[in-house]
């Protein structure tokens, strides 16, 4: 039978609830168990494809097509195992599916209420996993915090589903804080007495408590929290500051977090987790040999969530190549003519970040012409790439004015333009082009060189696309198609003859870079800006030292 673990949090936000429950599995894999985790949002959107970056961080694309919550970034990125619709579930979903279920028929006259209606459908959707066959262990990461309104229901499904399945197949985690006080001098406990205090009030009784600190928890304190919050002692698990979220799974070994969850599910906990390859990830990681500095042009790079499987995928291309990648974030609104060489002044590389909308749209083309007149190192993802289109029709081609429909519905060059599919859409949410799709790659390319191979997928999250009409004028002034979808015959990457690095893809390639599989793009982006650093003498080497 599948065992289920719930991930709740309390006192605040934002204490790392996706980073426990992705290490905790982590270290569950590496002792040979089949695990995989899934989100549940109390907010009412139906999924965040349609929430501004700065409402709720990146949106992070599945296999399947899912919009979901940035957490299952972290799943992947930890497991190396890919997610699905089925990993992330929200409030707007669960009420939608009842709705329709009513208006269906389905409750045969009956009132329709949270409990049971609600709670079932939630309990419906934590099984989903867990039946089909394919893993052992299930973790339910459960959004925000305890006492939030929109978080009750599922705080009674999951008092439910430990009633309907038995206490020794399932149990809880609640991740609470222990705050400093600086001006007493020590850490406080009674944050978390009030929030376990809460839970308890709701029927249920944590069974570990994962207490995020910034000092070190004395065997006092533990045995505190433990008497006060009914726990046993060794289920108080400490988890302080890290200086990278990849050390967060070895802290919690050290803290026995997996054999105490093994223990308390019943499970064989014989083997040791084999971490050998994560600890040399790690040590390359922590130890690099020179630092390279990589600009990143976006237009949400006041929130770093905005970009956060960029920003991960660079330090799996780092570690990879032996250094430290040195992400320096650029408002594309604040790039003009006038001072862009300022602005991109000492990079090694520039990436033009995805995204939506006219804002900033100038700033990132005139990033891209400094970068390609000046044979610097560039990477462009999803809007990245469509700019990098626009800037050579503009420049290069002479096409005065070229831009993307999105943009400029009246342009008389519409180089990029929307899919004849997505013309008769209306609906925003979850009706673009999301999911993985295939891609074939011109043999003798940069592409195919990266990549090692002619086929591949990717995953996608857009509207617009390459106007074919104009493939013929790119391709004989030097910038050639060198990815094509092979169903629909969309141009997926795009790619300069004469320099150093110049490769921008339609799809979002950071979703699919893992600790165990860095993105090949990634990689061999950050090498070429590290050639590029030493041929211009500018790398700064031996950090280490």
């Amino acid at each position: 039978m599948t065992k289920y673990i719930f991930v709740t949090g309390g006192v605040t936000s934002s204490l790392g609830k996706g980073i426990i429950s992705a290490s905790l599995a982590k270290l569950l894999q590496a002792r040979g168990y089949r695990v995989t985790i899934q989100k549940f949002d109390p907010y009412i959107n139906i999924d965040p494809g349609t929430l501004n970056p700065y409402e709720h961080g990146e949106c992070y694309v599945t296999e399947d097509g899912a919009e979901t919550d940035l957490d299952l970034g972290h799943y992947e990125r930890f497991l190396n195992v890919p997610t699905s619709q089925a990993n992330n579930i929200t409030t707007g979903r669960i009420y939608q599916n009842v709705i329709n279920q009513e208006r269906e028929g389905a409750y045969l006259g009956k009132t329709v209420q949270v409990i049971p209606h609600i709670t079932d459908e939630i309990k419906r959707n934590i099984r989903i996993l867990g039946e089909n066959g394919e893993y052992d262990i299930v973790i339910t990461e459960l959004g925000g915090t305890v006492g939030d309104i929109e978080s009750l229901p599922y705080i009674e499904a999951v008092r439910q589903f430990r009633w309907e399945t038995g206490y020794n197949n399932s149990l809880v985690i609640h991740l609470t804080l222990i705050p400093f006080l600086a001006a007493a001098g020590e850490l406080k406990t009674k944050p978390t007495q009030h929030s376990v205090k809460t839970l308890l009030e709701y029927g249920i009784q944590p069974d570990i408590l994962v207490c995020r600190t910034e000092h070190r928890l004395s065997l006092d304190l533990r045995r505190k929290i433990a008497l006060f919050c009914n726990v046993n002692i060794n289920a108080v698990v400490e988890s302080i500051d890290a200086s990278t979220i990849y050390d967060v799974p070895l802290l919690m070994l050290k803290e026995q977090l997996d054999r105490t969850v093994l223990a308390k599910l019943k499970l064989s906990s014989k083997s040791e987790p084999n971490l050998e390859n994560w600890k040399n990830f790690l040590g390359r990681l922590k130890n690099p040999t020179s630092e390279v500095r990589i600009g990143l042009v976006g237009k949400y790079v006041e929130l770093p969530d905005a970009y956060k499987s960029i920003n991960e995928a660079f330090i799996h291309a780092g570690a990879s190549n032996e250094c430290k990648v040195k992400v320096e974030c650029i408002h594309s609104e604040s790039i003009t003519d006038e001072n862009v060489a300022e602005r991109l002044a000492g990079l090694h590389g520039v990436l033009v970040a995805p995204g939506f909308g006219n804002r900033g749209i100038e700033g990132k083309i005139i990033a891209i012409r400094h970068v390609r007149e000046n044979g610097i190192p560039f990477f462009g993802i999803c809007l990245g790439m469509q700019c990098a289109v626009i800037e050579f029709g503009r420049n290069v081609l002479g096409l005065k004015g070229a831009h993307s429909t999105e943009m400029d519905e009246n342009t008389e060059y519409p180089v990029i333009s929307m899919m004849e599919e997505q013309k008769k859409i209306r609906n925003k949410g979850g009706t673009m082009r999301l999911g993985a799709y295939t891609c074939d790659i011109r043999k003798g390319s940069k592409a195919a060189l990266i990549y090692g191979k002619t086929q591949i997928t990717e995953r996608h999250r857009h509207r617009y696309e390459f106007n074919n009409e104009y493939l013929k004028q790119y391709e004989e002034a030097g910038m050639i198609a060198s990815g094509i979808n092979p169903d629909n015959n969309l141009v997926e990457i795009v790619e300069l003859k004469n320099h150093p690095f110049f490769v921008a893809g339609q799809f979002h390639p950071e979703l699919k870079s893992t600790v165990a599989n860095p993105h090949p793009l990634f990689v061999n982006f950050v090498a070429a800006s590290l050639a590029f650093a030493r041929k211009n003498n500018i790398l700064k080497e031996d950090i280490s030292k």
